[in-house]
């Protein structure tokens, strides 16, 4: 089993339609055919969404997102129409809602890789390869790569795995002009975001991105969507502390994971059973990790 363990009911506000409550984020549609995306404080992980929020997470998420739009606006267009409140919608979404352009969204994760760790490692490990990729011997958990590495995946359903697919596949999917260009945007959006990630000290080890369609008079146009190089689709991680052969400390939920996968959580992960309640400690941790990726990021003290 996995999914929630306490899905939440959506937030009933006049003129706006529920369209999806994901992991994160819950999605409306206004009257305007606009689409409302409002970055709750959930966290998942082991592919379950936990009972416990973390403060300030989705504000985290929402205002970092659009720094980052910012900065890459030369590269690739995003979805993002206005960050105004909805009329009716309650004070607790100031900060997180954005009104976006409602897209027809690629069925693919889009995902590049400058070094080598996670899933990407495991199969490495199996058959020197990442997503049918060859790869040199001798790279180990934490390594960096010869060269930044477009590394597709299934977009999965709450509760599913992500898989990662090849880039073959990915063409037969959504068509070979199409899969170039993913591939094309993805590696240029990492290489910029990597190089402003080391002028603060951090390493962007990998990120995912997500892209849709938009119709324009000129014919369809490749648009980037959803958030974009936040700690819960990037592995952010302190570059004065890097050292290949180990996992690497990082500004993310790593501190959930080891806490649930701990003698004190109580929690076997094999199981069927849903994981308990985070402790005040493991919350607060994880929030400071979060905003302090923000302020070393922006340059700006999270408020």
């Amino acid at each position: 089993m996995s999914g929630f363990v306490e899905k939440p009911e959506p937030v009933q506000v006049p003129g706006l339609t529920h369209l999806h409550t994901g992991k994160v984020r819950d999605l409306y549609r206004d009257e305007a055919g606009d689409l409302v995306m409002v970055a709750s404080d959930r966290l998942s992980a082991y592919d379950w969404v936990l009972p416990t929020e973390i403060p300030d997470k989705g504000r985290v998420l929402t205002q970092l997102s659009l720094w980052w739009f910012d900065k890459l606006a030369d590269l690739a267009p995003n979805h993002v129409l206005s960050t105004e409140l909805p009329a009716g919608a309650p004070a607790d979404w100031a900060g997180r809602t954005l009104i976006c352009k409602s897209l027809d969204m690629v069925p693919v994760e889009c995902v590049a890789r400058g070094y080598l760790t996670g899933s990407g490692l495991v199969e490495y490990d199996e058959s020197r390869t990442v997503c049918g990729l060859a790869l040199p011997e001798g790279l180990v958990d934490g390594s960096e790569l010869p060269a930044p590495i477009f590394t597709p995946a299934t977009k999965a359903a709450v509760g599913d795995h992500d898989e990662n697919v090849s880039y073959e596949e990915v063409a037969r999917q959504v068509g070979a002009e199409t899969a170039a260009l993913l591939r094309q945007t993805t590696l240029a959006v990492y290489s910029r975001a990597r190089d402003i990630a080391r002028e603060r000290g951090i390493i962007l080890a990998d990120t995912k991105f997500e892209f849709g369609f938009e119709s324009t008079p000129e014919g369809a146009r490749l648009v980037l969507a959803d958030e974009v190089l936040t700690p819960d689709s990037s592995r952010f991680w302190p570059a004065a502390e890097w050292q290949p052969g180990r996992a690497q400390p990082s500004y993310d939920k790593q501190i959930v994971r080891n806490w649930l996968t701990s003698p004190a959580s109580g929690w076997d992960r094999k199981s069927e059973q849903p994981p308990p309640a985070l402790p005040a400690e493991v919350v607060e941790k994880t929030r400071a990790k979060y905003t302090e990726a923000y302020e070393l990021l922006t340059g700006q003290a999270w408020s």
